[in-house]
Parts: C-alpha cells; sequence; structure tokens
C-alpha cells in the first residue's frame, strides 16, 4: 500500500512539470540547480543526457547572473583578472620575426598584422603596410638621440649660467640641471598620455595595450598590468627615447656632479663672488662636511624632481593630449633626421668658423661631442643593463667611464703645459661638458634607484658614488696636491 502511494505522489509531481513544448517565464526549478555548474570536458564520444544539455544552455543564456530565486553565489565563475585580446594569438611571418629579432626590442605580438600582405581600407581599396622595417626605426632613434642630446646640452650650459650668481646659496653649478632633467623623467615615466597609441594598431585600436576597452575600472590588476605593458612598450618608440635618454640624459651630469663633490672636499668649489684664489684655507672637518652637503644634497633633489614629474604627469593626466601614430611615424620621425644630423653638422660649421671666438670653449666643443657621449650611453646601457638586474652594469659603466675621461681632462686642462693655450683649453671644456656630461646621466641612475628593491638600490647608489669619487681622489687629487692647479685660459 505504501508504495503504491508513494508511486502516485511521483506521477503527480510529473504531470505538475511543464511539458517542453509550451512557453513558460518560470525559471528552470530547483531540482535542476546542480546541473547549471559548467561540466567538465568530456571524453571524446561521450555524450551529454539530454536534461544536462537544456540546463546548461538555459545557463549559458541567463548567463548565471540573473537566477535571483535561486541562491547558489558559487555557481556563478567570477570574471577573469587577465586580458582578453582576441587578436593577441596571431602568427608572425618569418620577415616579421627577423624585424623583430634585429630590433632587440619589445614590440608586442598583437601589434602586427597577420602577415606583410596590403591592408584593404573600408573603401575597399588596398593600403600599404605601415609598420617602416627595421633600419628606418634605428636610424629615427640615432636621430632623435643626436638632436635632443645637442638640445640637453644647451638646456644644461645655459641654466648653468642662469643659476651660478653671486652670493648664491649652492656653489654647485650643475644642481639645477640634475633637478630638471629627473623632474622630465619622471614626467614621462609615469606618463600614460602622450605615447598611448603605442606603435598603432592594425586591425583595431582594441588592440593597443592601455586602450580603455581593455580596462576596467574596478580591476586594479588589470589597471596595473596594462600600465607595466605600456611602459615597456614606449619605451622602444623614437621620441620617447630621444625625449628620455637624449634630451633628459644630457641635461643631467654624473660626471659633473662628482667632481663639484671632489671639488668641496678639496676645498675648490669657490663661489662666483670669489676668485679661485681667494679661496681661504679650512680644516679637514669642514671640508668632509661640504663633501657630504654637495652628495646629500645633489641626491635628495634629483630623487624629489622625479617624484615631482610623476605626480605632475599623474595630476594633468586627463587634460593631456595623446600624440598620433601615423603623423609621428609619417612626418614628425622624417623630420628629426633631417633636423638631429642637420644640427650635427651645423655645430661642425659653428665650430670651425665660430661668431664669436669664445663660443668655442664655451658652446660650440660641447655641442660638437654631446651625441658622441649620448650615443655612447644608450647602447652601453641597452646591450649591459639586462645582464644585471639588481645592478643596471650600463649606467653604471658610462658613468665611472665619463668621470674618469671628466678627470683626466680636468688635469689637462689645469696643468702647466696646456692650460696656457686656448684652443686646447677649449676643446677639453667640450670634452668635460659635451662628450662626459650626455654619457653620464644622473636623471636615469636616480630613476633606476627609485625602481630598485631597497637592499640593491642602496647597494648600486653607494658604488656608484664611491668608486667614481675615489678615482677623481686619485686621478685629479695627484695633480693638486703635488704641483697645484693651474688656473686655466678658457674658463
Amino acid at each position: 500500500m505504501s508504495s503504491f502511494t508513494g508511486h502516485v505522489e511521483y506521477s503527480k509531481r510529473r504531470l505538475s512539470r511543464p511539458k517542453s513544448g509550451q512557453n513558460h517565464s518560470i525559471r528552470p526549478d530547483a531540482e535542476l540547480t546542480e546541473f547549471l555548474v559548467p561540466a567538465a570536458t568530456s571524453q571524446a564520444g561521450f555524450q551529454r543526457p539530454p536534461f544536462e544539455a537544456r540546463a546548461q544552455d538555459a545557463s549559458q543564456q541567463t548567463r548565471f547572473s540573473k537566477y535571483s530565486n535561486i541562491e547558489l553565489p558559487e555557481v556563478v565563475t567570477p570574471k577573469p583578472a587577465s586580458i582578453h585580446r582576441p587578436e593577441a594569438q596571431r602568427s608572425l611571418s618569418a620577415e616579421q620575426l627577423k624585424t623583430r629579432e634585429s630590433n632587440k626590442c619589445f614590440v608586442p605580438d598583437y601589434a602586427c598584422p597577420r602577415s606583410h600582405r596590403e591592408i584593404v581600407s573600408k573603401e575597399g581599396q588596398a593600403q600599404p603596410q605601415s609598420m617602416l622595417a627595421s633600419p628606418a626605426t634605428k636610424l629615427y632613434t640615432i636621430a632623435h638621440l643626436i638632436l635632443f642630446s645637442i638640445l640637453g646640452t644647451l638646456a644644461r650650459l645655459g641654466v648653468e649660467v642662469m643659476t651660478f650668481y653671486p652670493s648664491a646659496p649652492v656653489t654647485s653649478s650643475v644642481l639645477w640641471p640634475n633637478f630638471a632633467g629627473s623632474l622630465i623623467l619622471g614626467f614621462l615615466n609615469q606618463d600614460q598620455r602622450i605615447f598611448r597609441e603605442e606603435w598603432g594598431s592594425f586591425s583595431s585600436p582594441e588592440d593597443w595595450s592601455f586602450h580603455p576597452t581593455n580596462l576596467e575600472s574596478n580591476d586594479a590588476d588589470i589597471t596595473q598590468n596594462a600600465g607595466q605593458s605600456h611602459e615597456k612598450v614606449k619605451k622602444t618608440i623614437p621620441l620617447y627615447i630621444g625625449l628620455a635618454s637624449g634630451f633628459c640624459g644630457s641635461f643631467t651630469s654624473f660626471s659633473s656632479f662628482i667632481r663639484d663633490a671632489f671639488l668641496a672636499l678639496s676645498n675648490g668649489l669657490a663661489s662666483p663672488s670669489l676668485g679661485q684664489s681667494s679661496i681661504p684655507s679650512r680644516n679637514g672637518g669642514y671640508s668632509v662636511e661640504a663633501l657630504l652637503a654637495i652628495l646629500i644634497l645633489h641626491i635628495a633633489v634629483s630623487i624629489s624632481g622625479l617624484k615631482l614629474g610623476a605626480h605632475l604627469a599623474m595630476a594633468i593626466d586627463p587634460v593631456m593630449p595623446t600624440a598620433p601614430f601615423k603623423a609621428t611615424r609619417r612626418f614628425l620621425d622624417p623630420i628629426i633626421v633631417f633636423l638631429g644630423f642637420g644640427s650635427w653638422i651645423g655645430a661642425v660649421f659653428l665650430t670651425a668658423f665660430p661668431p664669436y671666438e669664445a663660443w668655442r670653449g664655451k658652446v660650440t666643443y660641447a655641442l660638437l661631442f654631446a651625441p658622441l657621449g649620448c650615443l655612447l650611453r644608450f647602447y652601453a646601457s641597452k646591450h649591459l643593463n639586462p645582464r644585471m638586474v639588481a645592478f643596471p652594469l650600463g649606467t653604471f659603466a658610462v658613468n665611472i667611464f665619463g668621470t674618469i675621461t671628466l678627470g683626466a681632462c680636468f688635469d689637462l686642462q689645469h696643468s702647466r703645459s696646456i692650460g696656457t693655450d686656448t684652443m686646447s683649453c677649449g676643446v677639453l671644456e667640450g670634452v668635460m661638458d659635451g662628450f662626459c656630461g650626455c654619457a653620464t646621466t644622473v636623471s636615469t641612475w636616480v630613476a633606476e634607484l627609485n625602481g630598485l628593491k631597497r637592499r640593491p638600490s642602496y647597494i648600486y647608489g653607494f658604488t656608484s658614488v664611491t668608486v667614481a669619487l675615489s678615482l677623481l681622489i686619485v686621478i685629479i687629487g695627484s695633480l693638486q696636491w703635488s704641483q697645484g692647479l693651474q688656473k686655466p685660459l678658457c674658463t
């Protein structure tokens, strides 16, 4: 009797269910909710039961979030914390792989088309591919470095003249250039607007690593990953390289900073109000205090400028314009090639035929040697910095080499045999201000200190300052404390 009653109740429940052909607005009943979870990948040849297929199809249509009458929050799959790029798996041709290998820089796969075939526009007309070969990119990079190294040298020399005045509170002439160059580099590193288009797009702007459609305002991980990807890509753009490595690296000078530190230690850092021969003698303890003052002041001011530039970039980010990729690549880069090499040739003519003889020692020689130092620093950092992640070997090498070169030129300029020759003195001054000033950099140095972890940062900074200062003590101090320094005629 009990079994018959159970059979009747089971039949009633089956009859109470809606038929498959009827259209009902009722959501799937609670007895099938366990089938709403997406099933694992089935084996080959295995077919799902009909009721499971219907339940999974219904779950895909309603996308889980619409089941307000079913309290199963664990069923709702969380959104993946990664950027979905349907075009990111494009295949590159052999020529593209060869081009990227020769460039030795990071260019995302999704920034390249599937092949080197012509791209068809919306009107149906074929347009040639806008990606230029690697030799053109290398030529543009070199031209940007040449032009902006000359501009950075001019800016440094001009700021030194304007800020080195009588009764100045700081007697180090390179302090303000180091601050200004670090500020500009901090702005460029933090900025996410100017180079937002990166290397352009061949199919859709959504392929850009920082395009708004790839970001979610409520997902910090996606924003951070996109920012890091954008930072890597923009460091391969010739215009960014010219501004950061060319202008900021040449605007600041690590060798001049260490030279002023040595002069403070040796009581040779004179005020503009006093002559070199009018410096009063002092106790050795005061010289140590002067050395620490120069070291702490330059490092602290440069790091402060780097931070201030980053804060400034974040403050004006909503109103900062974006440089269009096509206009930059088609018009600006070729113009920079003409201006870069033309400026260097112009510096040669100004050195050979100066309007005023005093321009040679103060300006033209420095402009003549500036691009050489900038190119040396760029390629040394490019090839040596990746060798040691916790210690930027390339920047360290050029800073030490430039400091040694400056010390040798300083000795020759202040010696009794060469210091009396005006032309030789001017050439040495140009090597120190142009080649050594552009080969060594404070802006990149403090940016690396800020980017490293605490322990490697202290090791890198302390090693750089200690080695450079010790070498100048040996090179310049041996002449100063044995024969004395002769005042050059060209300064």
